[in-house]
């Protein structure tokens, strides 16, 4: 339910980022055109280069997956027809997969934009501020995204408020397992040496939400501008916060 203002004791704090710290807008209005306008270029360009052909090998790799498991829609990939690899990567953009091949791919492209000075990371005015009261407290802090850890970085490395990643004590993504997924969690937990029960997770996203409550995390959802909206059964099954400035840890 929702809350004026919420306490809690776990050591470990999991962050989402898209609609958690960051506007949907951001990612929604701004990355994904961002990639979209540049990607002819960017494959023109970085062809030859051992990383773009690292990416490529993924992206022939998953879409061998996609094929054998007949993924509606799916583009062939042609290694020597460039045009079939953006046909491939734009199907997957579409489709809103969260494939790690694209997700790594993306990575790449949000630094190039980064290095260009084209791109700066969206975070909420209230984010910073809270982390860095939990960090004071000896709560230790990690990103949770369906992007790249490579993207996550870029984006808390270069945010409005300039570097925040000193902050963190680390990063997933989709690597140690899809978000919907109660092992996710569970994997998390175990790699930061902790048991779920000492993890607090917060997202905007109730699938997600509900996969770490069902791996024993607790789970806090982010209500923000633009987000979906929840139930009246959603908003009694779980807390929710407006603002991170609405949690405060306690020992």
């Amino acid at each position: 339910m929702a809350a004026e203002s919420l306490t809690f004791s776990q050591n470990h704090v999991l962050l989402d980022i898209e609609g958690t710290t960051t506007s949907i807008s951001f990612v929604k209005d701004v990355l994904f055109p961002y990639y979209r306008e540049n990607l002819n270029h960017y494959v023109d360009s970085h062809w030859n280069e051992l990383e773009f052909q690292s990416d490529l090998a993924l992206l022939k790799d998953q879409c061998a997956l996609d094929i054998a498991n007949n993924e509606p829609g799916v583009v062939p990939i042609d290694e020597s027809n460039k045009n079939s690899v953006i046909q491939n990567i734009l199907w997957q953009m579409n489709s809103n997969r969260k494939t790690p091949a694209l997700k790594n791919l993306e990575g790449h492209m949000y630094r190039s934009g980064v290095e260009a000075n084209e791109l700066k990371g969206h975070v909420y005015d209230d984010v910073k501020p809270a982390l860095a009261r939990w960090k004071e407290k000896g709560k230790k802090l990690f990103i949770y995204s369906s992007g790249s850890v490579e993207a996550q970085k870029l984006l808390f490395g270069y945010s409005d408020f300039g570097n925040m990643l000193d902050l963190f004590d680390g990063h997933f993504d989709t690597t140690v397992g899809l978000k919907v997924e109660p092992s996710s969690y569970e994997n998390i937990a175990r790699t930061i040496g902790c048991s779920p029960s000492d993890v607090l997770f917060l997202t905007d996203v109730v699938k997600e939400a509900e996969a770490a409550s069902k791996a024993g995390c607790r789970v806090i959802i982010s209500i923000r501008p633009g987000n979906a909206l929840l139930t009246e059964e959603e908003k009694l099954k779980f807390d929710c916060i407006q603002s991170f400035s609405q949690l405060s840890p306690i020992s």
